[in-house]
């Protein structure tokens, strides 16, 4: 910009803008355009890093007006930073990696879960069979699954024989798939009616049981719920449940929440559950379709019986989201260990 006046204007006035969408989510509001920032953080921190860059490019290092804009761009970077931080590889991995050498021994079953939204008007059902075939997980949560949905996905029945099946023709259909028997299942809808959430306990070959729990909350949003009170307090239901309960547990879906924010935090802390992907990467599975409108809305939380072997986000088929895969490793009790 040849006119230092048009920079020094247009660079404020997105900074301006930069502090505002970080500071809204302070707002003690659960309504749906504050909540919503708590999403493109990563975003932000891009937009402060560009803004810094065309402070230094296009206004006066003399200037106190400049200072003053950089500190704010910096402060505004730092604070966006200090929540996708954890899930960055630079920071602190909560989850042990599985090492065939070191772990071989200590370790009964691997569970390879596929955790995907296929999104309901979606009609590439082809591509995602090709998928699981090729993958072969041992147990898939698809969600946004209708009546159609439940007909196109029959064939992997032959391989994953235990279903739990709740189609739905409102965006909240859910299906569960097991290669193992489950057992004590319960389909509940915690908090709002026809927006269900599958329990079940799944009976591995060496007679050990994990409490699986299956959820796809509705987001705060315009055209769902204005406010996301729904959202958290289903969250926080099935985290005080896994809390409760004694030996291997999973927690996984589209949860409509971002791994950093506040609510998925208080998930982690009141369920006592790990998240894998801190340390790790951002395993960004929503939006398939924009790569510039890309956060972590897919998740798989597990208790501290199991090691990471390892994690992947799947090509997208479709969907707006891509299918998430992860593979634990369910260690040996302590009084069985070889």
């Amino acid at each position: 910009m040849s006119d230092p006046s048009l920079a020094f204007s247009t660079i404020g006035g997105f900074t301006a803008l930069l502090a505002l969408l970080s500071l809204l989510p302070l707002a003690n509001s659960t309504h749906w355009l504050i909540r919503l920032w708590d999403f493109p953080r990563l975003q932000l921190t891009t937009t402060g890093l560009a803004l810094l860059a065309a402070s230094a490019w296009w206004l006066s290092p003399d200037a106190p007006t400049t200072w003053l804009l950089v500190t704010v761009q910096l402060l505004c970077c730092a604070w966006q930073l200090w929540w996708i931080f954890p899930y960055t590889p630079l920071a602190q991995r909560t989850v042990q990696r599985y090492s065939r050498k070191r772990d071989e021994k200590r370790v009964e079953e691997h569970l390879r879960i596929l955790t995907v939204n296929v999104f309901e008007h979606n009609r590439n059902a082809v591509e995602l069979v090709r998928m699981i075939n090729r993958e072969r997980p041992d147990i898939i949560v698809a969600v946004e699954t209708d009546d159609w949905w439940e007909q196109q996905l029959t064939d992997i029945e032959d391989d994953l024989p235990h279903v739990v099946r709740v189609p739905q023709n409102n965006l909240y259909g859910m299906m569960v798939y097991s290669v193992w028997p489950l057992e004590n299942i319960s389909v509940e809808n915690l908090i709002q009616e026809n927006v269900p959430s599958v329990h079940a306990d799944v009976q591995m070959p060496d007679g050990q049981v994990v409490h699986l729990h299956c959820v796809h909350p509705a987001p705060p949003s315009p055209t769902e719920n204005n406010k996301s009170k729904a959202r958290d307090r289903e969250l926080l239901r099935v985290a005080e449940s896994a809390a409760k309960q004694t030996g291997p547990v999973i927690v996984t879906g589209d949860l409509n929440d971002v791994a950093w924010s506040p609510t998925t935090r208080e998930f982690l802390r009141t369920s006592g559950l790990f998240d894998p992907r801190m340390g790790r990467g951002f395993f960004n599975t929503f939006h398939a379709k924009l790569p510039v409108l890309r956060w972590p809305l897919d998740h798989l939380f597990h208790s501290e019986h199991f090691m990471l072997v390892k994690m992947r986000r799947l090509s997208k088929f479709g969907s707006d989201h891509f299918p998430l895969l992860a593979e634990l490793a369910l260690k040996r009790e302590k009084n069985n260990s070889a």
